[in-house]
Parts: C-alpha cells; structure tokens; sequence
C-alpha cells in the first residue's frame, strides 16, 4: 500500500513539473524575446543550441528538482506516516552507475555538439549562398553607431539597411572604449574594439525592422546607443543608396572628427560621397607603439 502511494506522488510531482515547464514555453512563446524569434539563418542555429541544450539540461534538472521536492515532503519532520529505512543504498553499485552515467553521457553530447558548432557558426566564417555578399564597416563611437558601406560609397548613423537573403561581411571596430555589436534576431555578438578589425557574417531571411545595440557597457550615454537594422528586398535596398547618395553630408576625415565627439542620442543620419579607406584609417591610428589615447579624436 505504502509502495503505491509513493509511486502516485512520485508520478504527481514529475505531473507538476511538466506542467510548469509547459507554462513556462507558452509564456515564452508569447513574448517579443528576440533570441527565441531569429530572423537570420546564424540567429535559427543558434536558438536550435538553446533548445537542444535546454532539453538535455532538463533531464537532469526536472528529476533532480522533482525527487527534492518528494523527498523534503515525505521525510519531513511533520510526516506521521511511517517511513521505509534503507540503509543499504550507500555504496550500491547500480544507482551509483546510474546517477554518474546520465550526467556523463549528457555533458559528452554537449561537449561534441559545442565542438562542432565552435566551428560551425564561427563569426569569422564566410556564409555559403548563391548571392554575392556585401561588406559593411561597422565603427562604435561614443554613443552611435557609424556604418559605412564602401562599395556603395554611402555611410549611415544609427541605421542599418540590409538585402534579405543577401550574405552581409561585417568588419567591427571602435574610436573609442570596447563595445559589443548585436542584432539579436540576426544572430551572434561580437566585440568592437580600438585597433582591431573584428569580423561578423550574417545573413537574413525575414523582411523587416530589427533592434541592434551595444551589448557591452560603454559609459554614460550606453543606453542610448542602438540602432534598426532594416531588412529590405534588393530593390528596396537599391532605392535607399540613390537615396543616401543625394545626402548633402558628405563623410571624411574632417566631418568624421566631429561626429567621433561624444554624443547621445543621436538622431539617424545618411552621409554621401564617403573618403575611401576612412575605417582603414581608424582601425590604424591605434597602431603607434601606445595607440592613440581615448578622447584623442
């Protein structure tokens, strides 16, 4: 009798358990959380990680949580009903195996697929497709973001336009502290820093306006500092660098200068006729033998 009571509440507790994770994942499902809604193929394998790793993790997790919860409620000081004394289960060789074999098994799986996906989804790596890529120079400053695109000949504060479908070569770096550049429904963060020319390949599939940041605090204007990504069809795309190239801006290293200044909340702006080989000339002037000091715009 006592045998089939605890087996009911062994089985109402695991019930417990999957019902909250159910609620859990219906809560979620509902939310504008941006790493569980990618819009790039990077941002899909990696929330596809996330969940493979999720559930491995809850075959631990849940029976773990489940047992101490049972536990703590039957052999409470409080519980009248009598107790089974089992005193033989230190030192039993098959739950010992048990208990160490899941754990082992489940860490050796994570372990490959964090190997392969290491390589897989390396930010350096080049995206295979059938269109041909274009190439973005990314630039942190104190508190925007500058984006050039060199063989359009265009630049953009604070706005990102993108071709869907259409590989995107990121090259990051910062005039100014280190700063971390994401587009969470895009896929992966990579850091921007003075003097070093970091790369990031993205590619989206979905239409639309995504929110991008620093994800690295930056000082006193941090929380300003985001951006839109804009994923638009090649058209769209075409349309917005005629528009761009009838900015009365132009961008070179004296109008750059001004713009590196610190400044929040700074509004969107499109720049034409861009001074070539300006991000090579940023990523550079760190390369003295103590780099340029921050400020020294």
């Amino acid at each position: 009798m006592r045998g089939k009571r605890s087996k009911s509440a062994i089985s109402f507790y695991v019930l417990i358990a999957v019902v909250v994770v159910l609620i859990i994942a219906g809560y979620l499902s509902k939310q504008n959380i941006a790493v569980l809604k990618p819009a790039g193929t990077v941002a899909r394998q990696e929330r596809s990680l996330m969940f493979v790793a999720l559930g491995l993790c809850s075959l631990v997790i849940i029976p773990v949580f489940t047992l101490a919860t049972f536990i703590s409620l039957k052999y409470r000081e409080g519980n009248k009903r009598p107790k089974k004394y089992s005193p033989n289960w230190d030192g039993n060789r098959l739950i010992e195996s048990i208990w160490w074999a899941i754990p082992m098994t489940i860490i050796t799986i994570l372990a490959v697929i964090t190997w392969k996906t290491s390589y897989s989804l390396d930010p350096y790596k080049a995206l295979a497709s059938q269109n041909l890529p274009i190439n973005i120079q990314v630039v942190a400053l104190d508190w925007k973001w500058l984006f050039i695109y060199p063989s359009q000949e265009v630049a953009a504060v604070n706005s990102l336009y993108l071709p869907v479908n259409t590989p995107v070569n990121f090259y990051i770096t910062s005039d100014s502290v280190m700063n971390s550049f994401w587009i969470p429904n895009l896929g992966s963060q990579i850091y921007a820093m003075p003097g070093m020319n970091s790369q990031l390949h993205l590619s989206a599939y979905k239409l639309g306006a995504f929110r991008g940041s620093s994800a690295n605090i930056s000082g006193r204007g941090f929380a300003s500092m985001n951006f839109i990504a804009t994923v638009a069809s090649q058209s769209d795309f075409n349309s917005w660098v005629r528009q761009a190239k009838t900015s009365p801006k132009h961008l070179n290293t004296r109008t750059y200068q001004r713009l590196a200044m610190p400044s929040q909340n700074v509004r969107v702006t499109t720049y034409s006729d861009v001074q070539p080989y300006l991000y090579d000339q940023v990523v550079n002037s760190y390369a003295g033998p103590l780099g340029r000091p921050h400020g020294g715009h």
